[in-house]
């Protein structure tokens, strides 16, 4: 496995969010075989921990948005979340689609040569053990891979913990907002990446961000104009919704 640093940066700049945005019921198989269909060969997707500790993919911490559960998602054990649909909600063609553990979208990754980043999604309380966890299953899943996974939160603690668990896996820093001491805070945690809500890149960030060895990734990206401001700005990551507007080969 290689080392991802700003130097050796083995990503590509697009990134399919959640699978294929919102072409298909998000974080599910079906999801990442649409954004692959469209050319896609990287994606983002959101992992959290059930009851018993199997990390799996959802974004909310409920279920009642994206599946025909209701509830705090992290206190059902996994054999209870894996009955429930993850597509339903979405529409009718994907009815029925469950809800993957992280060792299946794992699996599709790697069979076909894809690259991840990694949202480490807690629920509130767990942030430490659900990055830990997440950390431990990503180096003993891609022990044998070329190119790792990228780590990624919003929750220092969580990535401060799968540092701990797993110093060798590349991390990110993730932004709704430039809170103080946010450089420094990606500096301790030994961050690879800052990934911010796009909004948040001027030149005066993307040079501090560079300037500090930190690769510059965006979120949510759905918008010419604003893909064209951040191409424009020289940043590395652009994670869309809208894997059938953008071509990651632009």
């Amino acid at each position: 496995m290689q080392t991802v640093t700003s130097e050796n940066w083995p990503y590509p700049k697009w990134i399919a969010h959640r699978g294929a945005g919102k072409l298909a019921p998000e974080n599910t198989l079906a999801a990442f075989k649409l954004g692959a269909s469209h050319g896609y060969r990287m994606f983002e997707c959101d992992v959290k921990l059930s009851s018993d500790g199997i990390p799996f993919l959802l974004h909310d911490r409920t279920l009642d948005r994206t599946t025909s559960g209701k509830g705090t998602a992290g206190e059902l054990s996994w054999n209870a979340l894996s009955l429930l649909d993850a597509g339903c909600w979405h529409s009718r063609g994907f009815a029925g689609e469950p809800l993957p553990t992280f060792a299946n979208i794992a699996q599709f990754c790697l069979k076909n040569g894809h690259s991840l980043n990694i949202e480490i999604k807690p629920t509130p309380g767990q942030e430490a053990e659900t990055g830990k966890v997440v950390a431990e299953h990503t180096a003993k899943l891609w022990k044998d891979a070329q190119i790792p996974p990228l780590l990624t939160s919003f929750h220092p603690e969580s990535l401060k913990a799968a540092q701990a668990a797993a110093p060798h896996l590349p991390r990110g820093l993730l932004l709704d907002t430039l809170w103080k001491g946010w450089l420094e805070t990606a500096l301790v945690l030994d961050c690879s990446a800052i990934v911010c809500n796009h909004a948040l890149w001027d030149t005066s960030t993307v040079t501090q961000a560079k300037s500090a060895g930190f690769r510059c990734l965006s979120y949510t990206v759905n918008d010419e104009w604003a893909a064209q401001r951040l191409l424009d700005l020289g940043t590395d990551g652009i994670i869309t919704d809208r894997v059938d507007l953008f071509s990651p080969s632009l």
